[in-house]
């Protein structure tokens, strides 16, 4: 399998695993008892503090990244475009101060996050990656490498423009894309979409069946068999046969079978060639997405940007946000009713809008995960939720909450526990730490008592109270 290189991949494919863990500090609760979580802070970070709840749960991850275009200002914190970037530069290229391209910061900021969402990523999941042609094939070759090739599924268009942008030096862009990879493609399979009217009133019923309205199909096909190539005799007398270099597709016994059951329709005066009646009832309760998604189904850019200034009251923020109906549809492709979401470039918080909408829809119980960078996590993302609970302008709220965190202190302070965190939140990461499972409190009582795992085995988290030294125990 081909693989991308580029300056500063050696330091960052394994920079998941040391990157070190920090715990989430509760700010407020909006709504009441709440599952979904708003997250403030970087996202590398959120990430790897969801590991000790979330590894393996995450049934959906949404994320739509910085494009990369030249013109946008992320930074992000972890030493990716930091000022040490240039002392560990010059070691890979051999001259000091030597700039990365932006590209190669691109990719050095993607790559660890994405290795983190992969282990929040369920086994039966799925992740659906929001992208333009800037890093298009960047992306692909390291989510090839990341989540392997065997588990892409395809790269769905999205016509995210109605008008052409007369002003375009060569072409005017219309689409975005949406890469779409399983955690693993054998134990995942998207949902089939709600049939729409339109494709409902392909059906009639001309002949009054009484198993309801149908459409037909050609009976003909190109692989040919002799033993599928006969004359048929129509009700007006016509002798037909199939045309030349075909065959039909049912043998002459399972052809006078469909016959003698009404499944043959030969026209309304007998004489037309036969046809296979499909009826409306019998076919599957949906349908099968396609790889090209239009504005009329699932929205553009001018949608998302209105219903932001709609929710918020306020001018444009966000010069490409994504709308409400867009990730609508991948939740229907991707989630059912209990499914958890993750979105760690929330943005002005479509993701935890549209869950809201489906859960409204179907009576589903999604929860979201939202992680935001920016200072704007708490009065646009957190606020936009809170609107949507509420209600806004003219549209009515929804029954929902949420919780809101910053990404607090490291679990770690020079090798040692540090003594500032919560000892609860030390148990839950003690507990990942050795089992890699979600760490549940148990009720017998002893406070150090973390509970059992493989074998009966009893895990006992030991602070001694006379000394800074910390032991950890498996077994009685």
């Amino acid at each position: 399998m081909p693989t991308l290189n580029w300056i500063g991949k050696d330091k960052v494919v394994n920079h998941a695993a040391a990157v070190p863990f920090h715990v989430l500090e509760h700010k407020y609760n909006f709504g009441g008892e709440s599952e979904n979580k708003i997250i403030h802070g970087d996202n590398l970070l959120a990430l790897k503090s969801l590991l000790p709840e979330y590894e393996g749960r995450i049934k959906c991850i949404y994320i739509d990244p910085p494009y990369n275009t030249g013109n946008e200002g992320w930074i992000y914190n972890d030493k990716v475009n930091s000022p040490q970037i240039k002392k560990w530069l010059g070691e890979v290229v051999g001259r000091e101060g030597e700039d990365l391209s932006r590209h190669d910061k691109w990719l050095c900021m993607m790559y660890p996050r994405l290795k983190l969402l992969k282990k929040l990523l369920a086994d039966d999941g799925a992740i659906f990656i929001s992208i333009d042609d800037n890093e298009q094939a960047n992306l692909k070759l390291i989510c090839d490498e990341i989540f392997g090739a065997q588990n892409f599924v395809a790269n769905v268009i999205w016509e995210k423009k109605f008008s052409p942008q007369n002003d375009a030096r060569w072409l005017s862009d219309s689409h975005d894309f949406i890469l779409i990879y399983a955690k693993d493609k054998l134990k995942w399979r998207p949902n089939l979409l709600p049939r729409t009217a339109e494709m409902n009133a392909r059906y009639k019923n001309p002949d009054n069946d009484p198993r309801g309205a149908w459409t037909s199909g050609d009976i003909s096909v190109k692989t040919y068999s002799p033993n599928t190539d006969y004359p048929i005799t129509l009700p007006s007398g016509r002798v037909v046969n199939p045309p030349v270099g075909l065959c039909w597709r049912l043998s002459k016994e399972k052809f006078n079978e469909m016959v003698a059951d009404n499944r043959i329709w030969f026209g309304a005066n007998g004489n037309n060639v036969p046809r296979i009646k499909r009826f409306l009832s019998e076919v599957q309760g949906g349908s099968v997405s396609k790889t090209i998604w239009l504005r009329d189904e699932v929205g553009d850019n001018q949608d998302a940007k209105r219903e932001i200034k709609n929710s918020l009251s306020g001018a444009e923020i966000f010069a490409t946000p994504k709308p409400t109906r867009l990730i609508e549809k991948i939740l229907r492709l991707a989630t059912d009713k209990n499914s958890i979401v993750l979105d760690s470039f929330a943005g002005s918080g479509t993701t935890a809008h549209a869950v809201s909408n489906i859960n409204a829809q179907d009576g589903g119980n999604r929860k979201f995960i939202l992680v935001e960078m920016e200072d704007y996590a708490e009065t646009i993302t957190a606020e936009r939720v809170r609107r949507v609970i509420q209600g806004y302008g003219q549209v009515a709220g929804i029954s929902g909450s949420f919780d809101f965190y910053e990404v607090g202190e490291p679990l770690m302070i020079q090798g040692n526990l540090n003594e500032n965190i919560d000892i609860k939140k030390i148990h839950a990461y003690i507990w990942y730490t050795e089992t890699h499972t979600q760490y549940k409190k148990p009720s017998n009582g002893n406070p150090a008592y973390l509970g059992d795992f493989i074998n009966n085995t009893p895990f006992f988290f030991l602070p001694i109270a006379k000394s800074s030294e910390i032991v950890f125990n498996r077994g009685a």
